[in-house]
């Protein structure tokens, strides 16, 4: 099957890389000529332009978006929107925000052009390992292009079957799902990356405990020098806690044990964000998750005016002095 990929970043350019794999054919475009340039080759066809890639790409078109969420996406939709004709599909695999998505396909519904969002979890290991793939938008479109969706995916592998699906959808099985209309793709994997936020949280918190315990502010009968690398690697086998996540921290905590490669400074794309405001309209708790983002602005700020004035305020009515750092 052909495909036309736009944006050729760390996920883009392997989502390429794995098609061509399992046998089809890409026409790729990305405003860094030289990120073209690295990928064409066999089975694969660089575009000059948006209009020169829908030009090589043969009816019934299929054309994946791979950008970040915003002015860009929204452009480039807008634009295919002008240059490709009914019965065409675009796939926007980035993490867009779901809303946008259902306004998306309205329009492009009128032009008779389909529009799918799916939501693309694997990072920067995907092209080896699959990617978890989360699909919106109406099912004539999703079951044309379940082979480009198959390849994508990670696979059965090696997971044991869980009992009593007998009667249910095999592909989500195999890594992938069509969630539902449209925006249901991209919905799924906002709540996803919010409960990512969550677990990588939660994990952060305990290896920190792990840590201090060998502090001075603890008696020094209970402080224990640990080795966080060989805790994160026990937990790994046989452990409720084990997961990837904590696969890739204790491989983080194996290369780096003092962790001096990062600052500390945690960004977040969005994604928790639009998680934290759909439980605020569905009247949800989401404690966990609105706490892993506040973290994450806290990061950033540690000498902010927030702490500043906390010190302010104990010094002013109990006379606490802060430490020098």
């Amino acid at each position: 099957m052909q495909l036309g990929m736009i944006g050729l970043g760390r996920m883009g350019a392997n989502l390429v890389r794995r098609l061509v794999r399992q046998g089809h054919a890409c026409v790729v475009f990305d405003q860094n000529p030289e990120a073209v340039a690295d990928l064409v080759g066999q089975s694969i066809t660089g575009g000059a332009d948006l209009a020169d890639l829908v030009a090589k790409l043969s009816p019934p078109r299929n054309v994946w978006v791979m950008l970040p969420a915003g002015e860009i996406t929204e452009q480039t939709v807008a634009e295919l929107g002008r240059l490709l004709e009914p019965g065409d599909t675009i796939i926007d695999g980035g993490n867009a925000f779901f809303q946008d998505d259902v306004r998306r396909a309205r329009e492009m519904k009128a032009k008779g052009i389909h529009y799918l969002d799916c939501g693309t979890s694997g990072g920067v290991w995907g092209l080896e390992r699959g990617y978890c793939l989360m699909i919106g938008g109406d099912r004539e479109a999703v079951e044309r292009l379940d082979p480009i969706f198959a390849a994508l995916s990670p696979g059965e592998g090696t997971i044991p079957k869980t009992p009593r699906r007998e009667a249910r959808d095999t592909r989500v099985e195999r890594g992938y799902l069509h969630c539902g209309p449209s925006g249901s793709g991209h919905f799924v994997k906002m709540v996803h990356n919010g409960i990512e936020y969550g677990l990588m949280q939660a994990y952060a918190e305990g290896f920190e405990i792990l840590r201090k315990v060998s502090s001075e502010a603890v008696p020094a009968e209970r402080r224990y020098d640990l080795d966080l690398a060989d805790i994160a690697e026990v937990w790994r086998r046989g452990s409720v806690v084990s997961s990837w996540l904590l696969d890739l921290t204790s491989s983080a905590l194996a290369e780096d044990p003092a962790l001096s490669r990062y600052s500390g400074f945690v960004e977040d794309s969005g994604e928790g964000r639009w998680t934290i405001n759909a439980a605020i309209e569905e009247a949800v708790p989401a404690d966990v998750l609105s706490a892993a983002l506040y973290a994450r602005f806290r990061s950033r700020d540690r000498e902010g005016t927030a702490n500043k004035l906390l010190s302010a305020m104990r010094h002013a009515f109990g006379g606490h002095v802060e430490p020098k750092k």
